[in-house]
């Protein structure tokens, strides 16, 4: 096969900064993609829906009136979410869901969620709302391996929160090893998961081996062979729990090469492109169309595109870098080829 088409996808985790940077990096994205699901880890943080609806209007400005692109958004959840929120939040018709930081896990965590106890109110009528709740499933314990950190998070976390919430619509996002493949898979119908390109494309040894690369370093980190593995087998299943979500996330180049550099990696000027590279690596590319455009809105309650995006099989390089800001941006494997390319008509 060497040219598809499949119906106009969307992503279902995306990181687009506001101000400046929002007319820098949004185009990538709505050149592929219809719709996605907008974080809500500013600083300081989308807490309230007044301040979602405000930030969704910056990214409508930024993109001008002729765009098709529609931003879906988050709040933020807190130890101090107030239930009350969640039924304002729902109302607003553009609040898609709630996301669960464990604080200090990522990048802008700081103010996430210090124990699940304190947000059970408030996860009680997310669940009575069907208001779904967007995780970043991994524990921030000292003691446990950084490669851990994940299934330590199904078994102490997310495994008794499923039991005290039944019904309580779940996504488990960026999901890194094959504990949460299995257990996406064993889950009730309402716990799904997203899974990035890079998750699929790379391990461990892409960030470590040669030197640390600075570009290929995001949270929950790259994993063994074997966990990549499991990802391929379950985005490429064509089970409807598990959807695209790029969690692109821009940094400017000298944030991710410095001492401590940020986590995240910036996949959205290619994203559609590295989804299609992983799902022909398997032979797998017709089961792109459901991962990429049919699982996710089904899962939201939400009606599935009705335009067409064009792939061929045309090889191309990756640039070395894209303006941001007074500076530049280093994109996801920069400076090497890709099979994939999305076409016009």
């Amino acid at each position: 096969m060497d040219q598809f088409s499949i119906t106009t996808p969307d992503d279902w985790h995306l990181h687009v900064r506001d101000g400046d940077a929002l007319a820098d990096v949004l185009p990538f994205t709505a050149r592929q993609f219809n719709r996605a699901i907008i974080m809500p880890n500013l600083t300081p943080p989308v807490t309230t829906t007044e301040q979602a609806l405000a930030y969704r209007q910056r990214i409508v400005e930024a993109l001008g009136p002729d765009t098709r692109f529609q931003p879906l958004m988050t709040l933020y959840l807190t130890d101090n979410t107030p239930p009350d929120e969640i039924i304002l939040a729902k109302s607003s018709g553009h609040i898609h869901g709630v996301k669960l930081y464990p604080a200090g896990a990522t990048t802008n965590s700081e103010s996430g969620v210090t124990n699940i106890t304190h947000c059970h109110d408030t996860l009680a009528v997310m669940e009575r709302e069907g208001m779904p709740l967007l995780i970043h499933g991994e524990v921030t314990h000292d003691h446990i391996d950084i490669f851990d950190r994940e299934a330590v998070f199904i078994e102490e976390i997310l495994n008794p929160l499923i039991e005290c919430f039944p019904t309580l619509k779940v996504v488990f996002e960026h999901i890194t090893t094959k504990d949460a493949a299995d257990f996406v898979h064993a889950a009730p119908d309402h716990v799904a998961a997203t899974i990035t390109a890079h998750h699929l494309l790379l391990n461990r040894n892409d960030l470590l081996v040669g030197g640390v690369r600075p570009h290929n370093f995001c949270l929950p980190v790259l994993k063994r062979e074997t966990h990549r593995l499991a990802l391929m087998d379950a985005a490429t299943s064509g089970s409807a729990k598990f959807f695209l979500g790029t969690d692109s996330a821009p940094h400017s180049r000298s944030s991710k090469e410095q001492a401590c550099g940020c986590a995240g990696c910036f996949t959205a000027p290619l994203a559609i492109e590295l989804y299609a590279q992983a799902f022909d690596s398997v032979g797998k590319l017709h089961q792109l169309e459901g991962f990429a455009s049919h699982f996710g809105p089904d899962f939201y309650g939400l009606p599935r595109n009705t335009g067409t995006l064009h792939l061929q099989r045309r090889p191309w390089h990756v640039p070395p870098s894209y303006a941001y800001l007074d500076e530049e941006i280093i994109p996801f494997l920069a400076g090497t080829q890709l099979d994939w390319s999305v076409v016009s008509e």
